[in-house]
This record gives C-alpha cells, structure tokens and sequence, in this order.
C-alpha cells in the first residue's frame, strides 16, 4: 500500500464522522435525521436484493454477507434481514462505533474497524454476498481498491457474488483525496476479472460515477451441471421494453438478447454479440430461470443503420448458435428537459434554496455549451456544468444566486441559446 494512505483515510473519515457522519455518507443535508439517512438507502438496497437471485436458493439464516465501508450502518440495517450473519467493515472507527449504536437491535449484524485497509480479519471461502457502494470511489489508491478485490476474491465462497461500485468517470485528476478517490474504467475491470478467474456478470454505469460491477467466484467443480442443450437465441428485444424494434442510438439503444444453453462458465468476458458485423458492449449477464433462459443486455454498436440487423452470439471467439435479427429504428427526437432543481448542499430541502447555491440535472440538452439560467431575469452567478452520463447524456449544473436576489419566491428559468428550456419556482431563504 502507498505510504500513510490507510492512515489518511482513517483520520479524514473519522474526523467527518465527528462532524456529521449522515452528511458525509448520504449527501443529502447536514443533520439528518435517524429516520431521514436511513431512507436513503433505499434504492441501493432495491439493486443489491436482486443480486440475491444469483445466489443458490437457502434461507436467509444460512447465508453470511459482508459490507466493505459499512459507515454508520445505512445498508447493513436493511440488508441484514436477508442473512443469518452479516458483517462490516470500515477504515474510521468512528463510523463502526455509530455502526455499532444503528444496529444494537441486531444480535447477529457486527461492524468491525479494519485499521488496515483490508479484509484480514476474514477466514477463506467464508461469505456468500459481498458488497459495496460509495466506498471505492473516495479511495485515493488503486492499489487499495483493487486489494479490496482481491480480498473478496479470497473471501467469498465458491459461487459467492460481490457487488461493488466505483467511479467509472474519465481521468482527469493528477492526484486524489480520501474525497474525490481514484477512478476505474469499464477495461480494467474486465481485464481485473478475468485475470483473478471471477465471471464477470454486470458492468453497468460505465463512464459515470456510479459504475456498478457484478463478480462471482466460480462454483466449486462438484456444484457445476451441465447448461440444458446447445446454446439457442430466443428472442432479440428492447433493454427497456418488450418491443422487438430498438432505436439505432441515442439512450435506448440497448438490446436484450433471451439465450438458453450457455455455457456455466460464460460471463462478460468470454461472451461476445456482434449486431450488424459490429461488436455490442455487454453490460449485463442475469442468472438462469427454471427453464435455462439468461437475459443478456448491450449496449449497441455506433453508426448501425436502421432495418433488419444480425445478431451474432460468440463463446470464446467463436460462433455458438444460429443468427437472430432485430429491427433497429431511428429514433425519436431529443426531449430536452430540466430533470431536478435543489438547493446544492440540503439536497432534502425540497424547493427551498437555504444556501444560496442551486444543483439542477438536465437531460439531451445537446447543446450543453449554451445553457444559461435566470434568477427573476438576472443571470445566474458562477455557473458549473458537470456531464454525469454521457450515453442519455445528462448534466448536473451547479449555480449560485445572484447577490442582487431578495429572499422569498423565485423563478428559475433555464435556457439552451435563445430557446428556454424550463421554469421552475423556488423559495429563496437566506
């Protein structure tokens, strides 16, 4: 490890936790309230459920489950419902004393402090689920995030998933903070993957912040059967419907391609789809159904021209079934349009802007350089515009009041050159 980085971590964490640790886990205002921080969980704990699919059928008291940077105990709480024993780490024992208090109702959910930065305190092949989210991406060292992988490489169980998230945006930093960590790409995960010997199962929010990558660790050989006959495709639909016919691009332009028959070995890796003599990005494998079925989702190649086009599944370079076709469609028109207006640190304050500094998300505003915003006619002050996403693409766009702006009512009026974009009424409080 790079030298003082684990101490690093320890200190920043532990002395943001003193302040107010809610804020510094979920982003959502300082102060929060019990009820309020543990709500904010929810759609998390909605996507790690259905990573459970995947794993063999038992009851929850016989599996064990491990959070890497469990904080203050947002996810274990709703997650330790699903295990008869779950553990957390984290590098701040600040956070695992507040841990600690969360889950004092829960004899069978313990958070430890890992000084080290690591998951030594773990035997081998001893975790069915391992998981982590908003952890990775404040990790100032490769080395630490990928040790991390490492490690629930060693401690999962034949068959075990890990769910993780990290910041999958572009580098642009020279160096990183314990804040702003370090940032992976879509590529090194893949090639991380396969060269650990994990499957490589979904690899989801590539280029944005919130790059979510799905592992297994392979069964052992006794547990594998035999996939139900030679691999087949059943069907080609939309990744967002049922519909046979997909725009040629834009932000559905996602396949999901119905197979039976795949190989037990088969992930992200070892798979390829080719649509139109192109290559698909694959970003997600789902575990087979009762009758062998796996939903297989890609994004679609650029520049595919509409009308009927091939489907072609490959295993380890090779062609593996007959060719199936999709219709591919143009698409419809961009559909600019304001997504969400906050103030820029209480993002739980509703319409009420209490520090005169506003967050607002857009989406397929193409012409991203000529945004402006109106506070009651006056031009917004040192506008910042962030691209979160660029496939839909979205924007966060960071503004602060005019000085000139009085309390109370407010119209914001969001602009693209001449064109307006959207209006909307907020309540100046400072």
């Amino acid at each position: 490890m790079e030298p003082n980085v684990a101490e690093q971590m320890r200190a920043d964490w532990n002395a943001r936790a003193k302040e107010d640790a809610f804020y510094y886990v979920a982003f959502g205002r300082r102060n929060q309230t019990d009820d309020e921080f543990l709500a904010t969980a929810a759609e998390q704990v909605h996507g790690l459920e259905l990573e459970l699919l995947r794993l063999p059928a038992a009851r929850p008291r016989q599996r064990r489950a491990l959070e890497i940077g469990c904080g203050p105990g947002r996810l274990m709480w709703p997650m330790s419902r699903h295990f008869g024993e779950i553990h957390g780490v984290d590098i701040s024992e600040e956070m695992v004393a507040r841990a600690r208090q969360t889950l004092a109702w829960a004899p069978h959910a313990h958070p430890h402090h890992a000084p080290n930065s690591n998951l030594e305190a773990f035997a081998d092949d001893s975790f069915d689920f391992v998981y982590s989210y908003a952890v990775f991406q404040h990790i100032p060292s490769r080395e630490v995030v990928f040790g991390y992988l490492e490690e629930a490489w060693r401690v999962l169980k034949p068959g075990g998933i890990a769910r993780c998230q990290l910041n999958g945006l572009p580098k642009t930093a020279k160096q990183y903070d314990t804040w702003s960590g370090v940032r992976i790409s879509a590529e090194e995960l893949r090639q991380f993957a396969a060269k650990r010997g994990f499957l490589l199962l979904a690899l989801e929010g590539v280029d944005t912040q919130y790059m979510w990558v799905t592992l297994r660790k392979p069964p052992a050989a006794a547990a594998i059967g035999d996939a139900a006959g030679e691999p087949s495709i059943r069907r080609v639909t939309s990744a967002y419907s049922s519909e046979p016919a997909v725009p040629n691009r834009g932000r559905f332009a996602a396949i999901s391609v119905w197979v039976t028959g795949l190989p037990v070995d088969a992930d992200l890796n070892r798979l390829d789809l080719w649509v139109g003599s192109r290559p698909a990005f694959l970003t997600f494998l789902g575990h087979p159904e009762n009758d062998f079925l796996q939903q297989l989702n890609a994004l679609l190649p650029e520049a595919l021209s509409t009308g009927l086009q091939p489907v072609e599944l490959r295993y380890d370079g090779k062609r593996v079934c007959e060719k199936a076709w999709v219709r591919l469609r143009p698409p419809g028109p961009p559909v600019p349009r304001v997504l969400s207006v906050t103030d820029g640190v209480d993002l739980l304050a509703g319409d009420h802007i209490v520090n005169r500094v506003v967050k607002a998300t857009v989406e397929e505003v193409e012409s991203i350089t000529q945004i402006g915003v109106d506070v009651n006619g006056t031009p917004a002050e040192e506008v910042d515009v962030f691209c979160t996403d660029p496939r839909l693409p979205r924007h966060e766009i960071n503004f602060r009041i005019p000085s000139s702006v009085s309390k109370g009512a407010a119209t914001l009026e969001f602009r693209v050159g001449e064109r307006r974009l959207g209006v909307t009424q907020v309540v100046i409080d400072t």
